[in-house]
């Protein structure tokens, strides 16, 4: 699929039929899937598929935006509805009139904020923070959550009601110790991707580094995996691609043992820095003194990054 989406797994092919199936319809969707697994990859190649893919794709991570932002990130404000709102800001829901808006991480949303989505859902109008009138908008809802909702609703931090709304078409995605067959399609084509961005020639990939790959059960999933190649293809010097077995947690059948993995500690180091960066800015990403001058990085890269490793600006912030 257009969408870089590999694999010819049984699992993987039950997910890209449920792809095809409710694309073609303007259905709300559900996609549930552990951490790695490529949910909004899944929600592009729905929106592409669909009568709306020639208009806008808008994501948001409702864990990554403060609870007293996210409903003026969703819905937008008016001038002066509250302190340090000097114009109008149009939000998310706006921005994608007429096409699809990815919520990530929805089990994340506070309950004040869910009553007004589910407002939206029903009645696909909006009020803008300190507005008088309401907005139509018109819009395809695709919400992702790598969490149990079950036990929220339980609990009653997450409305029952919203949730059977949400979850019109659930889509579950396969862990990829669940499509291991995909395994030696997705190394082959994550070597060549980044081999290519290193300017590097990369012919063979080495049969004990792909046995270990295959015998590896990979709980960060495809993003895991995409670390430890990405390592793996800056440390290769020749045409074969190999990782050294130490990288991994040592397993066996009889006596598995957990152990911290290369990519976990790659994060972990990655996070510090980046860490270090927004304190040092105070919590800016753009701009001069920013994180992302700081780190010597495009803003966007940061922003990506901030999202893969779960970290918030805002908590950086001078008060």
């Amino acid at each position: 699929m257009q969408e870089k989406i590999v694999g010819s797994s049984p699992a993987l092919h039950r997910v890209l039929a449920e792809v095809e199936r409710v694309a073609a319809t303007d259905s709300t969707v559900l996609i549930l899937g552990e951490t790695g697994t490529g949910k909004e990859l899944i929600a592009r190649a729905i929106h592409n598929r669909s009568t709306r893919a020639s208009r806008a794709f808008v994501s948001v991570n409702c864990a990554a935006i403060p609870p007293s932002l996210i409903a003026s990130e969703l819905f937008g404000h008016e001038k002066g509805a509250f302190t340090g709102a000097t114009q109008r800001r149009i939000g998310r829901f706006e921005s994608a009139d007429g096409g699809t808006l990815f919520l990530d991480e929805i089990g994340d949303l506070p309950p004040e904020t869910q009553v007004a989505l589910l407002r939206v859902l029903q009645e696909r109008t909006l009020e803008r923070i300190g507005g008088l009138r309401p907005v139509a908008v018109d819009v395809r809802v695709l919400a992702a959550t790598n969490r149990d909702l079950m036990r929220p609703l339980k609990r009653g931090v997450f409305a029952r009601i919203l949730f059977y709304r949400l979850n019109v078409f659930p889509v579950r995605l396969p862990a990829l110790r669940e499509r291991a067959s995909d395994i030696p399609l997705l190394v082959e084509y994550l070597v060549a991707r980044y081999a290519q961005k290193a300017g590097k020639r990369i012919q063979r990939i080495e049969k004990e580094t792909m046995d270990l790959f295959k015998r590896y059960s990979w709980p960060g999933n495809v993003r895991e995996l995409q670390n430890v190649i990405e390592r793996a293809v800056i440390l290769c010097d020749g045409e074969t691609f190999s990782v050294d077995a130490s990288w991994f947690a040592a397993e066996s059948r009889n006596h598995p043992v957990r152990a911290m993995t290369l990519a976990t500690d790659l994060s972990a180091h990655e996070k510090t820095v980046i860490v270090d960066a927004l304190r040092r800015a105070s919590g800016r990403i753009s701009g001069a003194n920013g994180a992302a001058a700081i780190l010597g990085m495009p803003r966007q890269t940061l922003e990506s990054k901030l999202k893969r490793l779960g970290i918030k600006p805002y908590h950086f912030r001078a008060s």
